[in-house]
């Protein structure tokens, strides 16, 4: 379906919601810290636990929302998190606030899966994800904004996850419904044929191509599994920078708080700029050739950012390297959707960087910890090399299946068209 004000505010504000305790980790530890009493560590494992309940839940209910309960899905998964942020927020005793972090972060897993599944019933999904990361970067930014003016108390940071969780909830019924692919999609194709044309070999070769552009292909299942992996190991290699980003700024290149500060508003802005940029570019360049370069370039400024001593051209860097890093991401998204109309892997993809991303402060601590700094950034580029490769065969075979998919909407229109007698004029 065409991205329409409705549909597409159901979508975005349900995946936010889903996201947001990513997004707002800093603040959750700062109120954990505030509640219980906690020292850090055992702050970020408690977030960390919330993260991973979430990648879990929605890696293992995303299948049901390539169907007909993607909506009950989200519901679900919504009254979790209302329910577990909320208790989180308002009730100060340790196992209650433990157990409702918990709660909420798989209540936020069944929101991911199914407003991931839903990014894929729209058309031209490169700019939906466009639209998607533009969408969540404004957001998200008012919201780190606004919340530290308010305060970082429980009452504040996990009743304003509780809180849009519920808005999410009030708009879910404009969630974009999964299509039904029925494999007799070809038996249709040729009953909704004029009657005038006869039963020839073009009726047969019809139904076959009808049918086949329904379904998913092997190849596209495979392209689907190499995508998650990828994503997963990409997502380690982004993150775990970003995470270091403070500490390795300061030891290397004395950058101070503020301008860690300015570092990561600017990260934000170029994010904007590269969701306007893929919005209007659209899918004109492909998704292959894209990915393959954003990969490679990304790589590269990972390994500059290894070698700059000065706090300047650290934070230009960084700017850099993460306008790259979302854009790429928007793509990864966009080949998600466009391997299956029904969102059987663009469900489980923002679920599945969950899970590379959760750890990654651990991973790239001990990273930096081996090969220090340098070496640690020079891991991470090559990372991004490699992972270029099956990144760029998901993307072609997601642009093949697309085109596959289109063929088979117009072969269902052009057969209502009297002058259609013959198979290879009805496709064409």
């Amino acid at each position: 379906m065409p991205l329409r004000l409705p549909t597409a505010t159901a979508t975005f504000t349900i995946g936010i919601a889903g996201y947001l305790g990513v997004n707002l980790s800093p603040y959750m530890i700062t109120a954990l810290q505030s509640a219980l009493g906690t020292d850090v560590l055992t702050a970020s494992w408690i977030v960390t636990g919330a993260l991973l309940a979430t990648a879990i839940t929605g890696l293992a209910i995303a299948p049901l929302c390539a169907g007909p309960r993607r909506l009950l899905v989200a519901r679900v998964g919504l009254v979790l998190a209302i329910l577990g942020f909320g208790a989180a927020a308002l009730i100060a005793v340790p196992g209650v606030v433990v157990a409702g972090l918990l709660l909420g972060g798989v209540g936020a897993g069944g929101a991911v899966a199914a407003s991931g599944a839903a990014i894929a019933a729209f058309t031209n999904p490169d700019r939906v994800a466009g639209f998607n990361g533009l969408a969540n970067r404004a957001i998200v930014t008012v919201i780190l904004a606004v919340i530290p003016l308010i305060g970082l108390a429980p009452i504040d940071v996990f009743g304003a996850l509780a809180l849009f969780s519920a808005v999410s909830l009030l708009v879910s019924g404009w969630l974009p419904a999964a299509p039904v692919l029925a494999p007799q999609a070809g038996a249709a194709v040729a009953e909704a044929m004029p009657v005038e044309v006869p039963e020839t070999s073009a009726i047969p070769a019809i139904k076959a191509r009808a049918a086949a552009s329904a379904r998913p292909t092997r190849l596209a299942t495979i392209a689907g599994f190499v995508l998650l992996a990828t994503f997963a190991l990409w997502a380690v290699s982004e993150d775990s920078l970003w995470a270091m980003a403070g500490v390795m700024g300061a030891e290397q290149a004395a950058l101070t708080p503020e301008g860690l500060g300015l570092a990561l508003s600017g990260a934000t802005a170029g994010g904007l700029v590269g969701s306007i940029l893929l919005m209007i570019i659209g899918n004109r360049l492909g998704r292959a050739v894209p990915l393959v370069v954003l990969l490679v370039l990304g790589g590269v400024l990972k390994i500059v950012e290894g070698f700059v001593a000065d706090p300047t051209m650290f934070i230009v860097v960084f700017i850099a390297w993460n306008t790259i890093y979302a854009i790429a991401f928007m793509y990864f998204v966009s080949t998600s959707a466009a391997l299956d109309v029904e969102g059987r892997w663009s469900g489980p993809l923002l679920a599945v960087y969950l899970v590379g991303s959760a750890l990654t402060p651990v991973i790239g601590a001990a990273l930096v910890e081996v090969f220090g700094f340098q070496g640690f950034t020079v891991v991470l580029g090559i990372a991004s090399f490699v992972l270029a490769v099956p990144a760029a065969f998901a993307a072609h075979v997601s642009t093949l299946h697309e085109k596959a998919e289109r063929a088979g909407a117009a072969l269902a229109a052009s057969t209502a068209t009297p002058a259609a007698t013959d198979a290879d004029e009805v496709l064409a």
